[in-house]
């Protein structure tokens, strides 16, 4: 009896240290290691891609952001996603595409829709929009919804709106937009690529600076 309360006692105790030498190892050492290589070498994907703006953070760099007004640029469409009511500076809480078919009916209706909606919101008395000119990124979601980029060709489109309701002229918002047009990835990589929110810094800096 004596022998078996003794072995039990033993077990138990070796069990207790292998948790507590576990616990340290992958609940301690592991995550402050793997915390502290990622500061020191990826010091700003670590914490966030944080984009700052007038002494506050804005944004992420690689997180769309949906509500803009028309003075703005407009990020691509994120139908079907869901919607975030705590945090409302982040409107998208799911992350994934919509998973319609190109012949799907649902799916032809909201391009259609959204080609339109492009068409009237950024012709202007002096401009017109033709839909041959309305790129796919304008009317279609990313395939994770939270595509932060826009085509040049897309942001191109807006430059007359923008310039109209921000009193700017037009081959200023065209340099803003070619200042902020990023080429392929190592040059091959990708295609060239608007992020909004950088744009869209870039562009209330202007405009307070006028």
């Amino acid at each position: 009896m004596n022998n078996s309360v003794l072995n039990t006692g033993r077990l138990l105790g070796a069990a207790l240290r292998a948790l507590l030498v576990s616990t340290v190892l992958t609940g301690v050492l592991y995550p402050l290691s793997v915390t502290g290589v990622a500061q020191a070498l990826f010091p700003t994907e670590a914490n966030g891609s944080e984009v700052k703006a007038d002494g506050r953070v804005v944004g992420s760099a690689p997180i769309g952001q949906q509500g803009y007004s028309l003075d703005w640029f407009q990020p691509r469409p994120a139908d079907g996603l869901g919607e975030n009511s705590v945090n409302t500076q982040y409107r998208l809480i799911l992350s994934g595409a919509t998973n319609r078919s190109a012949d799907n009916p649902e799916l032809i209706k909201w391009v259609k829709e959204a080609k339109a909606k492009v068409v009237q919101e950024n012709s202007t008395a002096g401009h017109r929009v033709e839909p041959s000119d309305v790129p796919p990124d304008a009317v279609t979601s990313s395939g994770s919804g939270l595509d932060p980029d826009i085509s040049p060709a897309y942001a191109e489109l807006q430059v007359h709106r923008v310039a109209e309701r921000n009193h700017l002229s037009v081959a200023r918002v065209e340099r803003l937009v070619a200042d902020h047009t990023e080429g392929r990835t190592l040059g091959f990589l990708g295609e060239p690529r608007v992020n909004v929110l950088a744009l869209n810094i870039a562009l209330k800096e202007l405009i307070d600076g006028r």
